[in-house]
């Protein structure tokens, strides 16, 4: 098993803190990465911004460039897409917090060099189309299906988005049904998607309850089960997840039980039935956390023992995964794993 690590950009970035990364291969073999960076998160100066290499391996990462940015309005939570005409999707959002937001899209046809004007995604029902967080799948059929949340002061709640024309329109599909009264704190956000059969979605999800929740749809998404949590400990901090070529799935997620806990470690666990158990986990990062007294002094750009939302594509026998690194860098790994994992 091999395990590589570097940084998308170095010390002298042209921001304070960044987060919330996205990835996407490039023709050439190489990867694009974008992330929100700024003063810190929620600031008025918050843009998306671009790194990218020619060679995945060799190639070093260009000088980060700024792709999406509008005068005092906060930026969030890029996602990187491909889609089925061979254009680079990025969707962000924009706006002053969650409750608020809206989705932003824009298109580049020479491989993230140049981008469109950007598009507005509706509302739907109170769901921004579109993903996020995480990145859309491409359904068997061919259907984009983007996974979305929305967050109002007292629950959260969990749906997708679908498209059938590479993002040009987009009907939502759910909710996910989810007893709040039930359920300790507010609910569930920013799922991650997988197809296991045609047809046959499931979602993981964000809770602020201490654990990963998940729902099942048989119907490609378009109604999902009531959520429900699994054995996997959530600290209420973004994950991501993809599915390798044997079925596998392979998931990035900090293992802590504690909601608005620590954000270190950084794991990657495995499940070979289709995520009703998960072993095998490699820590991409790990730290102290900082002590009480610490943690009151640190500020809102830089936040030393974080490791965080992580975005995660499985190529080949590649995994391929970008991170927060406390609040100061954008984190790129790639693990080889055996053919038969």
């Amino acid at each position: 098993m091999k395990l590589s690590r570097e940084f998308v950009f170095g010390d002298d970035r042209p921001f304070a803190s960044c987060h919330a990364s996205t990835l996407v291969p490039l023709e050439n073999g190489g990867m694009a990465v974008a992330w929100f960076g700024g003063s810190y998160e929620s600031h008025g100066d918050v843009a998306i911004w671009l790194g990218m290499k020619t060679d995945s391996e060799e190639g070093a990462w260009e000088y980060p460039i700024k792709i999406a940015d509008e005068p005092d309005v906060p930026h969030w939570n890029p996602v990187l897409s491909r889609g089925t005409d061979g254009a680079i999707h990025l969707f962000y959002k924009v706006g002053s917090n969650a409750r608020d937001w809206r989705t932003r899209t824009k298109v580049s046809r020479d491989e993230g060099r140049s981008w469109s004007s950007y598009r507005e995604l509706p509302l739907l029902d109170g769901f921004t189309a579109g993903p996020v967080k995480d990145k859309p799948i491409v359904l068997s059929d061919g259907s984009w299906l983007a996974p979305t949340s929305r967050e109002t002061e007292t629950e959260w709640d969990a749906a997708v988005t679908l498209s059938k024309d590479d993002g040009d329109t987009w009907e939502l599909g759910g909710p996910v049904p989810l007893d709040h009264a039930a359920v300790e704190g507010k609910g569930i956000i920013q799922p991650t998607l997988w197809e296991s059969d045609s047809g046959s979605v499931h979602m993981l999800l964000r809770s602020d309850a201490g654990n990963i929740y998940r729902s099942d749809s048989m119907d490609s998404g378009k109604t999902w089960c009531g959520a429900y949590p699994t054995s996997l400990p959530n600290n209420n901090s973004g994950i991501d997840l993809d599915r390798l070529s044997n079925g596998s799935l392979v998931l990035c997620y900090n293992p802590v039980d504690l909601s608005w806990g620590k954000r270190t470690p950084l794991a990657l666990s495995i499940s070979e039935d289709n995520g009703t158990s998960w072993d095998t986990s490699i820590i991409l990062e790990d730290e102290d956390p900082p002590t009480d007294e610490e943690r009151v002094k640190l500020d809102r750009a830089n936040r030393p023992n974080e490791f965080s939302y992580p975005a995660i594509l499985a190529l080949g026998n590649r995994i391929h995964v970008t991170y927060t690194w406390k609040r100061q860098r954008i984190c790129y790994r790639i693990l080889e794993i055996e053919e038969d994992a």
